[in-house]
């Protein structure tokens, strides 16, 4: 104990230059092993540490007090105290250890999903996020951590307000697929498909060497959310997906690719037969909630490709042409896609007949020229990001020496055995 208390000592008057800082920093490196042989001891020292004074010092006790397995009345407890470091610690002295910081906040968030309280962790995970980044472009191991959270919690709103960074320093590549992963559900709660199929879209086409679970799930909700958003869905991947992305991944999702190919056809009476065939498969991928949805934007693409043909049309035609029950149902389909926008039509309450219009954005208020204006900038600063990249990639050995080999490897012959990839592992995560 006598050990701890000289420690706590050089805690508390190591704890302000940078200097002090790193000293320290090499003190603890040394004490670590046996601060975790003695965990219990640590729960009185906690109190004589100011967690915003000694953040470094308090990160040290608090990551070994908390390393054994707690229960729910523990985790109770342990929450506050963990929430409490989490707001208020310095960024500055947590970055000098990185993995403790990181590892005291995962099992912060193991202890509100132990109580089944993950709402009580999506402020704190947003400030360890804050505080881990070096800059708003570098994507943090508790990213995904974050967005679980308010994805269990349905706290979208405050997840987006992270997903709106523009990304380009990643420190893991399973950070990127499950933040990519669980973003994409975040904009699907909150109905923005076009941003859910971006990072969706990200998660299918990263680098991989083997297909994993991720990426499947991934391409399952791309699928469906392609059919909600746009009515179609293209089978071909871009080139610059992997070749285990491009060879293995419609295999584990054949019932989706097959219900995008039914939905093409617009016969919506097949197309439901269809869906109550495969009813199971995405119920038990979670995914039936979605597929409804996509059962529901079959009414709105078809009622929109009348709008290209006609300029006007009954209501009874309408419901005729779509396969809706009624007139009146076709009224509230328009009348809901008029007021999201999806179509510009009038609707004349005595003929029972729609009226289809031109879009009236004319593309000149401030708030379109902003709109615009900032999405220039935004492209003008991926241009130079991109640029730096390329240059500073043209110098990297590692890319000099696997041009090379891949040069010299072009010039083998053609039927050469180590071309070929090995059989992929199934769903390593």
């Amino acid at each position: 104990m006598g050990s701890i208390e000289n420690l706590v000592t050089q805690i508390q008057g190591l704890s302000g230059s940078i200097d002090d800082i790193a000293h320290l920093h090499n003190i603890l490196k040394v004490a670590d092993e046996s601060l975790h042989a003695e965990p219990s001891a640590l729960s009185s020292v906690l109190d004589q540490v100011d967690p915003a004074k000694h953040s470094l010092g308090y990160l040290y006790f608090l990551e070994a007090f908390t390393s054994g397995p707690v229960s729910k009345e523990q985790a109770l407890t342990l929450i506050p105290i963990l929430a409490r470091f989490i707001n208020c610690c310095d960024a500055q002295q947590i970055r000098f250890a990185p993995d403790k910081f990181v590892s005291v906040c995962k099992r912060f968030k193991d202890h509100v999903l132990l109580i089944e309280s993950p709402l009580r962790g999506v402020s704190p995970m947003r400030a360890a996020v804050r505080k881990l980044q070096t800059t708003s472009e570098h994507l943090t191991t508790l990213h995904p951590d974050f967005l679980l959270l308010c994805l269990l919690s349905k706290s979208y709103n405050i997840g987006l307000s992270v997903l709106e960074d523009d990304i380009f320093d990643v420190d893991q590549p399973r950070d990127l697929f499950l933040y990519c992963y669980y973003g994409g559900m975040i904009c699907i709660g909150q109905k923005r498909f076009r941003k859910a199929l971006e990072l969706l879209h990200n998660v299918v086409t990263a680098p991989m060497n083997t297909i994993n679970a991720i990426a499947v799930e991934a391409y399952k909700k791309y699928i469906l959310v392609s059919l909600i958003h746009y009515g179609q869905f293209s089978t071909s991947l871009p080139k610059y997906a992997s070749s285990a992305a491009q060879r293995n991944l419609k295999n584990f999702c054949q019932p989706y690719i097959e219900l995008a190919t039914t939905y093409s056809s617009g016969k919506i009476a097949e197309f439901k037969i269809y869906v109550d065939t495969n009813r199971e498969k995405y119920d038990n991928d979670k995914n039936l909630g979605l597929v409804k949805q996509v059962v529901s934007s079959m009414y709105k693409h078809n009622i929109q490709r009348l709008t290209q043909t006609y300029l006007t049309l009954s209501l009874q035609d309408i419901a005729n042409t779509v396969q809706l029950g009624s007139p009146k149902e076709a009224e509230m389909h328009v009348l809901q896609m008029i007021q999201d926008g999806e179509i510009f039509a009038t609707i004349n309450q005595k003929d029972g007949m729609v009226r289809f219009l031109e879009d009236p954005e004319q593309y000149k208020t401030c708030q379109m020229i902003e709109h615009i204006d900032s999405s220039i900038q935004r492209i003008m600063t991926l241009s130079r990001k991109l640029n730096a990249m390329d240059e500073l990639m043209s110098y990297d050995p590692l890319y000099l020496s696997k041009v090379l080999f891949t040069q010299v490897g072009r010039e083998r012959q053609r039927f050469d055995f180590d071309d070929f990839d090995t059989v992929p592992q199934k769903f390593p995560i």
